[in-house]
């Protein structure tokens, strides 16, 4: 498929049908290792159309969320050891630092001709860190939905479906393909573009370090601080800034492309945005640069597991999130939300 005029592997659901994946797993029982951030949507998805499914997950919190979402301790939800062994497809979907954690307890488990699959291509592409090294006779491949867990379940509930990438990094049994792709559709994904899983893991933590989450928490505060800082009130302020581009904006822009939304608004919304990308993307472009590099070098990998491998983690955390929540711009965004005419 053409993308801008560079072709593309890709897979759609009319050319791989969800009937063609069920046929390819027919003979196999997925297990999900990880009920936190993907583990839901993956599971739930495949358990709905009609997969074989188990899930692995700890004891706490997160194994009575399984219960509650009507995973059946004994029969489809199982430790995480007695999980891996049941599995001949074993889906690691926790989080990076506890792959690294659970890892010899899964790996005893991967006999000849299972199937390892993940969904980030950090434990793989950072191995040397992580020490996450699958043995020779298992296929190793991967299906990375761009999004939440949360969305590729909402989404599959509206009769839609999350794009995703996948990536084939070992081929043991001759499988590998029909495997991997049959697992993206049972997952409920819009389409699938291949990857490999470093590709995937220098693209999705440049992504999220960058335009989904961390450029444009910090795009929007510099502005937010800018119209404050000018006597503008903390409404006007948040309205221009994130309620006008979450609002009206980006639906325009996700629907036909930034063209057809620049040409949907003012002319001199349009004269000044033409003119002023340019410097926006002249002061960006060395900061992205630079966070690329630490990607490929490792050192953003090596900083992830340092963190999220200390016993404190969880409490720091939740202090960092608990100041973006108080500042002032996110209280704000609180009210404005209230305020909006759905929930009125």
């Amino acid at each position: 498929m053409n993308f801008g005029g560079v072709e593309e592997n890709v897979v759609t659901r009319e050319e791989f049908t969800l009937e063609k994946a069920r046929e390819v797993l027919k003979d196999e029982t997925i297990a999900v290792i990880g009920y936190g951030v993907q583990g839901p949507g993956q599971s739930l998805n495949l358990r709905d159309n009609g997969f074989n499914v188990i899930v692995g997950q700890r004891p706490g919190k997160t194994y009575d969320k399984a219960v509650a979402d009507g995973w059946v301790p004994g029969e489809t939800l199982f430790g995480i050891e007695e999980a891996c062994e049941r599995a001949t497809v074993i889906e690691v979907l926790l989080s990076d630092a506890a792959q690294i954690q659970c890892w010899p307890m899964i790996k005893k488990h991967l006999t000849a001709g299972k199937a390892l699959y993940f969904s980030h291509g950090f434990a793989i592409t950072y191995n040397e860190r992580t020490h996450i090294v699958p043995p020779a006779d298992v296929d190793v491949i991967m299906v990375a939905p761009k999004g939440s867990g949360t969305s590729l379940r909402r989404l599959f509930l509206q009769g839609r479906g999350i794009n995703s990438s996948y990536a084939i990094y070992q081929d043991a049994t001759g499988r590998a393909w029909e495997r991997v792709i049959a697992l993206g559709i049972g997952i409920g994904s819009g389409y699938l573009f291949e990857t490999t899983f470093k590709r995937e893991v220098y693209s999705d933590l440049t992504g999220e370090r960058g335009t989904l989450m961390g450029a444009i928490q910090g795009l929007l505060l510099a502005q937010y601080e800018t119209l404050r800082e000018h006597g503008h009130t903390p409404s006007e302020a948040f309205n221009e800034t994130v309620e006008e581009l979450t609002q009206s904006l980006m639906p325009l822009f996700g629907e036909n492309g930034m063209d057809w939304m620049y040409a949907n608004c003012s002319t001199t919304a349009q004269r000044g945005a033409l003119d002023w990308m340019g410097p926006f993307h002249d002061a960006t472009k060395p900061v992205f640069e630079k966070l690329y590099n630490e990607v490929a070098c490792g050192n953003e990998a090596q900083r992830s597991i340092d963190s999220n491998s200390q016993p404190d983690y969880r409490e720091k955390l939740n202090a960092e999130l608990k100041a973006l929540h108080d500042s002032e711009m996110w209280r704000t965004g609180e009210t404005v939300r209230k305020l909006r005419p759905e929930n009125n």
